[in-house]
């Protein structure tokens, strides 16, 4: 059942994990379907981890969907070459490489080099592609610091306000990350955040109770124009009041 948090965002505690992934896989099909039947297109930002894989294995096995018109992007992309097992960019590629995207309709972050360049660059090619509309999804997840794309706690990119995708410098983790950034991500039609297992039962709680600006870059997510919707196992979910 879906439920309201607040005013900026929704939520569903769809099951057991496999009982999510099967949702989550379908509320992608129906957001997909949606934005075919009204845009002519579907613009979707990919994100990485072990969620949105298996989101992925399941769509190209299973979904009904004309692939011709879908447009991959991403909302965030570690500092390595495409071919590379840590690349969100390579994760997503081992799955939709199976069905009929054009090549020219997938635009990957570069980020193994020049990343602050690249990373103007591909604000640009979002601008000319979407134009004012951005995306119709936007794949997201939570870390257990509250992190959400690459945008960590206490990084300058949690205050950008003028740019659609930065490069934002992790000192936690001492690398570079590109991203999205949190005016690209609300201005677009819908996001996701998934938050599936035990390991974030308790970051679910703290995001969603926490003031718009917090500790947590997560709760920056959602406005009353372009709700978020999190998509919880029961796991995740096991501490919400």
């Amino acid at each position: 059942m879906l439920n309201s948090w607040d005013a900026r965002r929704d939520y569903i505690i769809a099951g057991d994990r496999k009982e999510t992934v099967d949702f989550a896989a379908g509320h992608w099909v129906h957001t997909a379907k949606r934005a075919i039947q009204t845009r002519g297109r579907f613009a979707v930002a990919l994100s990485g981890g072990s969620t949105p894989s298996e989101i992925y294995e399941l769509l190209v096995a299973k979904a009904q969907l004309d692939w011709s018109k879908v447009w991959l992007f991403w909302s965030d992309e570690r500092a390595a070459p495409p071919e590379h097992p840590d690349s969100n960019f390579h994760m997503a590629m081992k799955s939709f490489q199976r069905v009929p995207i054009p090549s020219s309709q997938i635009f990957r972050m570069k980020t193994e080099k020049d990343i602050e360049k690249n990373a103007l660059d591909y604000e640009e090619t979002i601008q000319s592609i979407l134009g004012k509309h951005l995306f119709d999804l936007v794949m997201l997840g939570v870390g257990e610091d509250g992190h959400t794309a690459s945008l960590f706690p206490n990084t300058q990119g949690l205050a950008i306000k003028d740019k659609l995708v930065i490069a934002n410098y992790i000192p936690q983790k001492k690398s570079w990350r590109m991203s999205l950034t949190f005016p690209c991500i609300n201005q677009s039609f819908h996001s996701v955040i998934y938050a599936l297992g035990k390991s974030k039962q308790f970051i679910v709680p703290k995001v969603l109770e926490a003031a718009v600006i917090s500790e947590f870059p997560a709760s920056c997510v959602g406005t009353v124009d372009h709700k978020t919707f999190w998509i919880l196992d029961s796991d995740a979910a096991s501490h919400i009041k």
